[in-house]
């Protein structure tokens, strides 16, 4: 069996905008360390993400110290804004389901990405994911739980699973939107040495001394077909994963993780298929 390693970690600190790759992450029940604990939320209280508002790629958020957050993007000046106070909690809906949150503290914030995004919007903040929102219970085991990730905890990709996807887009309809890079897919952990689509079977990994459960591939969306560099979509990867990775109604490329305990990982961590 070849050697697997992690060839790159992500941590997203704001829902659909462009994170950071840091060479170590300390892994929390609900997912790594500040990833995804901030999100938009429009005037109906609904989540934005890149499915509504492609530009959202462009912008950036960097985690700092004690879970603030500096933020850039093309045409704005850069901010910083802090976890807001412990406060009154305010509903968001993603996905269908109503989260609680609190709102950032930060007017500035809010008018910083309503200019960018042209509409209204405000950021807000998960305080505390260990009880806000539970993973899928069709999945999870109880008390599991998620920061406002899609779904799951964790993303893992493998670089060989690109390869073969980017062989397949070469030989589709639209070769010329290949090959892909795998940003189209922000994954939270990209593996080296494993095989192509070996992350089907992942049931059980190590990654360093932290194990993670595998309880299902991630299912793709319109985020995929939107190029992080320019905000532009096509058609790629969707239409060959439909034509490829079709399992039922989902479109699969990626694994969700679930941790079974905490500890720190980094780039260069051997990884490990338990079962």
């Amino acid at each position: 069996m070849m050697n697997m390693y992690v060839q790159a970690l992500h941590v997203h600190p704001v829902k659909s905008v462009a994170g950071t790759a840091p060479d170590e992450v300390d892994v929390e029940p609900w997912g790594l360390s500040g990833d995804r604990r901030w999100a938009l939320a429009g005037s109906d209280g609904v989540v934005i993400t890149q499915r509504e508002q492609p530009r959202m790629a462009l912008a950036q958020a960097r985690p700092l110290a004690g879970g603030a957050i500096a933020l850039s993007a093309p045409g704005m000046p850069d901010l910083v804004v802090e976890v807001p106070a412990p406060g009154l909690l305010e509903p968001v809906t993603l996905f269908g389901k109503k989260i609680d949150t609190v709102v950032a503290d930060a007017p500035a914030a809010h008018a910083w990405f309503s200019e960018y995004l042209g509409v209204p919007v405000r950021l807000v903040h998960l305080d505390d994911p260990a009880v806000r929102r539970p993973v899928n219970p069709e999945y999870a085991l109880p008390g599991e739980t998620v920061s406002l990730a899609d779904a799951y905890p964790l993303l893992v990709t493998t670089l060989a699973s690109l390869d073969a996807l980017n062989t397949l887009i070469a030989q589709g309809d639209h070769p010329q939107e290949g090959p892909l890079p795998m940003n189209r897919f922000r994954p939270n952990v990209v593996v080296a040495g494993a095989t192509a689509w070996a992350e089907d079977h992942w049931h059980r990994i190590a990654i360093g001394d932290v194990v993670f459960r595998g309880p299902k591939n991630c299912g793709r969306c319109v985020i995929t077909t939107t190029d992080q560099t320019t905000a532009e979509r096509g058609k790629e990867p969707l239409r060959t994963l439909g034509r490829h990775r079709r399992f039922g109604k989902s479109l699969a490329f990626g694994r969700a993780l679930i941790p079974t305990g905490t500890g720190t990982i980094r780039v260069g961590d051997e990884v490990r298929v338990l079962d």
